[in-house]
């Protein structure tokens, strides 16, 4: 049993299989005799009060379980991702820049190009914040599916992928930062960045202990989440003060990244995908294909992503910026494309900033379905495209 276990958790399928799951639960749950309580567990508040203010709040508000998940656990999968981002950099995918160069620009065309197709839609109308939407591709989605094909794919087209994809999560995390940002309090956005100047001094200084980057890390998480930043970034600053060593699998960061891989996996998306998917479905086909937003949102995956990367990616190459990696062709990249629009997570993450729930409940409801609808658009079209791609070349 343990085994199994281990082996289920070491499976880069896993992930994505459980994630499907826990939307499945959650879907099946909020259209149960026990919608109701199933909701208002999620509104449940976490804050306690010291004196009269609540220790952990947003604009004076106490945090709800949902926020709590999507605005503090959350922040540990942005440092995860951080991580990640600067393994790549320093030792891994993106270390060699001619390597790096073909995923960036994919990278951006797929997010420009969704992005445009949405702002196109949805020019002159509130519904115009919700650009950052399909800019978004879900990595543990994009990269199970692909796993589902078996050996037949080349490491090359799974190291576009994965490079794809972080780069991708970096440029979402820098459209939050930029576009999707509160009201500021420079007050406490001024001691967030006096934080991580101190440790950005102990990596200078080559200080390597992990708990001092840790209690350094949740005072900048409380500090921007009472600043009007999005609280999240907190994962990514820290992400980018912790020594990284070389690359050492002993170090600082390499340490923490292998600790935080399993409960971010599998506890932390997971209940994101709970908390998130909690949707009373009340809606037929004809009134979700008739929104401006949806329809941003269904093209600018299906669509978008697609010609993004794929048009992007073949200009660099027609320009002799970079080429194609080994052992893969442009009928391959175009299944890549495809997986490329599996939104998910981030998608889901950036309906929740792009949208006030006080206001536009519908909107944010809506736009959850719709993503839903398209990620699995995408991943059927991809996983389907490349099985005959690969069986083909196979014969």
């Amino acid at each position: 049993m343990r085994k199994t276990i281990k082996d289920f958790m070491n499976n880069e399928k896993s992930v994505g299989i459980l994630l499907i799951l826990c939307t499945i639960l959650s879907i099946i749950l909020s259209n149960s005799t026990f919608h109701t309580f199933y909701h208002n567990f999620w509104e449940t508040s976490v804050s306690f009060k010291l004196g009269n203010e609540y220790l952990f709040s947003t604009q004076g508000n106490p945090l709800t379980v949902s926020e709590l998940i999507n605005d503090g656990l959350m922040s540990i999968f942005f440092l995860m991702v951080g991580l990640e981002l600067i393994r790549e950099i320093h030792i891994g995918k993106l270390s060699n820049r001619s390597q790096a160069l073909l995923p960036v620009l994919g990278a951006i065309g797929g997010m420009i190009i969704p992005a445009g197709i949405y702002a196109y839609l949805n020019f002159g109308k509130d519904t115009i914040s919700g650009a950052g939407i399909p800019m978004a591709t879900d990595i543990a989605f994009a990269l199970g599916v692909l796993s589902l094909l078996g050996k037949k794919i080349p490491l090359s087209l799974r190291v576009f992928l994965t490079a794809l994809a972080v780069i991708d999560d970096l440029g979402a995390i820098l459209v939050i930062a930029f576009f999707y940002t509160k009201k500021l309090s420079w007050i406490f956005l001024f001691f967030a960045l006096f934080i991580w100047t101190i440790l950005l001094l102990f990596k200078k200084l080559k200080i390597n202990h992990l708990y001092l980057y840790i209690i350094g890390g949740i005072g900048i998480w409380y500090c921007l989440l009472n600043s009007g930043v999005h609280a999240t970034l907190a994962g990514i600053l820290l992400a980018f003060a912790i020594p990284f060593e070389g690359g050492n699998p002993h170090g600082q960061a390499m340490k923490l990244l292998s600790i935080l891989q399993l409960p971010v996996n599998f506890i932390i998306l997971p209940l994101f995908a709970l908390a998130n998917t909690a949707l009373s479905i009340h809606l037929n086909i004809q009134e979700l294909f008739s929104q401006s937003y949806t329809l941003g949102i269904f093209f600018g995956l299906i669509v978008g992503k697609p010609l993004g990367i794929i048009l992007f990616t073949y200009l660099a190459c027609a320009l002799k910026f970079c080429r194609l990696p080994s052992e893969t062709d442009w009928k391959q990249m175009i299944g890549i494309g495809f997986l490329g629009g599996i939104g998910f997570t981030m998608s889901i993450f950036i309906t929740l900033l792009a949208f006030n729930p006080a206001i536009h409940a519908d909107y944010i409801t809506h736009a959850k379905i719709m993503i839903l609808f398209s990620s699995l658009c995408s991943a059927l079209i991809g996983y389907i495209y490349l099985y005959f791609i690969f069986r083909k070349n196979k014969i």
